[in-house]
């Protein structure tokens, strides 16, 4: 079950598009259920004076694109890259244990464009974000993704709920 502000996002997403001159892209996939998102953004005064994403994927994917979009315009950059898949997802009011992987592909989508703007002006090759969430076991002595919450099979050097590669050495 969705919430209402899941659907709103989804019905009404906000910042849909593409920014021809941006000053930094960041473009993230999942190959297991086929979402794909890109975020373009423009920087201003070392804040996000513009943001846009397109998304091809599910309801939950296009609701996380328009939320992550609306929680960085206007922030900083330092800012911006505090935003967690968490937060993100909180600030849907929750998502289904099997779509909290659409959250990290938000901020993972983000953070690769901030990125992607600090190595253009830089001048150095672009690099790929690493993830801000470590694996950690937080149900007892199972192994679940840090990405989509899944209890995986030790050792799983990949999720075969989300397709997302997972640290081989389990804590």
């Amino acid at each position: 079950m969705y919430s209402e502000i899941v659907m709103d996002h989804f019905k009404n997403p906000r910042n849909v598009g593409e920014i021809e001159d941006a000053d930094g892209v960041g473009e993230v996939g999942n190959p297991v259920c086929g979402d794909m998102m890109s975020v373009y953004i423009k920087v201003k005064d070392d804040r996000i004076d513009d943001i846009k994403f397109k998304t091809f994927g599910c309801g939950a994917a296009i609701a996380v694109s328009s939320m992550v979009t609306e929680m960085a315009r206007g922030n900083t950059l330092d800012e911006v890259m505090k935003i967690t898949n968490k937060d993100v997802a909180a600030g849907l009011g929750g998502l289904p244990k099997n779509k909290l992987h659409c959250s990290n592909l938000g901020a993972d989508a983000l953070h690769q464009a901030v990125t992607d703007y600090l190595d253009r002006k830089s001048g150095k090759p672009p690099k790929p974000v690493a993830r801000q969430t470590e694996h950690e076991h937080t149900h007892g002595d199972k192994c679940y993704c840090p990405y989509c919450d899944a209890e995986l099979d030790e050792p799983a050097p990949y999720c075969t709920s989300c397709g997302r590669e997972v640290e081989t050495e389990h804590h």
